[in-house]
């Protein structure tokens, strides 16, 4: 715990406070704001000047202070899609989230550069009404800026909103403003000063499913006999306008319709390579699953035992297995790299609140190095016991919170084993034998009885 505490301070000390250059403007800015499902999707291309005469090499990206905890991911690339530098930092006299984007090619005087902001925040649509019957139609609420927010003047800006739905219940309408089909745009807006802010306010139907997975435990257990199981443990909650008065089956069979705010199921991906694919809750099996396999992945519909409403839960365990040569491989003669996800595939547009992965290694493994794909929390190893194992096997545990699809990313364990520890559990188990035919021998060829012989009588 020490050691923890000494590199967040660490840390934090190399984060040095920044001036915010007046010489740099925005040009123009054309902001998408997707919410079409349980996530807000927000993707802003900026097109920025330099109109000073020094040297421009850092681009600020500042949160607004109400999505500051429910940012789940943040990415900046430029024109040619390729991602660039994004490391925190803070602002002189400014108490906001801030993160520094070091341009590929440093902005000289008068010229421009563009670049792709892409943010996912998590919890931004509220139900409204918040409890709704089993036939009424779920709405949301979405609370945003009608500006995009900004250390830096903004000469021209546009935003489209893009809906689940045509049906509209209400929005704000700072003009110039207007709804086409199931989108809504907002501006030209011209001169909009630093740091602007102008309440938005969307209430729409949206029937998306809106599932979140309270918790995920992902167990990988590594075997250099030429296979990797995966199982995964995983508690879900309907997160949507809870369900007011009773259920009922029968009105719910009835009910055609493919908009429905109730969850009747939904599909997972898994590895092209899985096998042994099984899916179970604690009452067993449960067989209303089905597999589809496709080119590059296996799809794999997941059909709960009941359908989810507003503050259902539920919960379950799917596991598969995968050939170790795919995802385990040999750099030398005792070194060894596994890359494998630290998050999978659950279902579409998915919201994973806690995350705890399990990698267990193989016996004997030394010198272990992990590399992560972003930041996470590494707990204390724990150590595991399997069949015939003498010294244990290393467990190694990792826990990050607030996850979406864009975290479904490799992480990678290079690690020291001996191949000849391969023939431990093999000996032992013929030596086990061994003793046990001996015992066996031994006990047969012995008389343990108590009476004497009957010859011995007959003398």
């Amino acid at each position: 715990m020490y050691k923890f505490a000494v590199l967040f301070i660490c840390i934090c000390s190399a984060i040095s406070a920044e001036q915010i250059n007046q010489q740099v403007i925005n040009r123009n800015v054309e902001r998408t704001i997707d919410l079409t499902s349980q996530l807000v999707k927000i993707t802003a291309t900026i097109t920025l000047e330099n109109t000073g005469k020094d040297t421009v090499r850092n681009y600020l990206i500042v949160l607004e202070p109400d999505t500051v905890g429910n940012l789940s991911y943040i990415s900046v690339k430029d024109s040619l899609k390729e991602d660039l530098k994004l490391a925190p930092s803070k602002l002189e006299k400014h108490e906001k989230d801030v993160y520094s984007v070091q341009l590929k090619q440093p902005l000289t005087s008068g010229r421009t550069a563009g670049i792709i902001l892409e943010a996912v925040f998590t919890k931004g649509l509220v139900p409204y009404p918040s409890s709704i019957t089993q036939k009424e139609k779920q709405l949301v609420r979405y609370f945003g800026n009608h500006y995009f927010y900004t250390p830096y003047v903004t000469t021209k800006q546009t935003t489209s909103v893009t809906l689940s739905s045509r049906s509209v219940e209400s929005y704000t309408k700072l003009k110039p403003v207007s709804q086409s089909d199931s989108s809504l745009t907002y501006g030209p807006y011209n001169d909009i000063p630093a740091f602007s802010q102008d309440r938005m306010i969307v209430h729409y139907e949206n029937n998306s499913p809106f599932l979140t997975v309270t918790r995920l435990e992902r167990l990988i257990e590594i075997s250099h006999w030429g296979n990797i199981a995966v199982e995964e443990n995983i508690e879900i909650l309907h997160t949507g306008a809870k369900l007011k008065g009773p259920f009922s089956r029968y009105d719910y069979q009835r009910d055609t319709s493919s908009s429905h705010h109730s969850i009747k199921s939904y599909r997972t991906i898994l590895p092209a390579a899985a096998y042994n694919i099984y899916y179970r809750d604690s009452n067993g099996n449960i067989s209303t699953s089905q597999v589809r396999s496709r080119k590059d992945w296996i799809e794999l519909e997941l059909r709960p035992r009941f359908p989810l409403f507003g503050g259902w839960r539920s919960s379950y365990t799917l596991g598969y297995n995968v050939p170790s040569y795919q995802y385990l491989y040999r750099k030398s003669s005792t070194e060894y790299v596994l890359n494998m996800r630290l998050l999978d595939h659950v279902f579409d547009d998915m919201h994973v609140e806690e995350l705890e992965t399990k990698v267990v290694l193989p016996v004997g493994v030394t010198e272990v190095q992990i590399k992560t794909p972003y930041e996470v929390q590494r707990l204390p190893d724990g150590v595991t016991y399997k069949y015939l194992d003498q010294f244990g096997r290393s467990v190694i545990k990792l826990r990050k919170t607030n996850l979406v699809e864009q975290h479904i990313q490799d992480l990678e364990i290079v690690y020291h084993w001996r191949s000849g520890l391969l023939l431990l559990e093999p000996v032992l188990l013929v030596l086990a034998l061994y003793v046990l035919f001996i015992i066996v021998i031994i006990y047969v060829r012995l008389d343990f009885s108590i009476h004497k012989p009957e010859h011995a009588k007959k003398e």
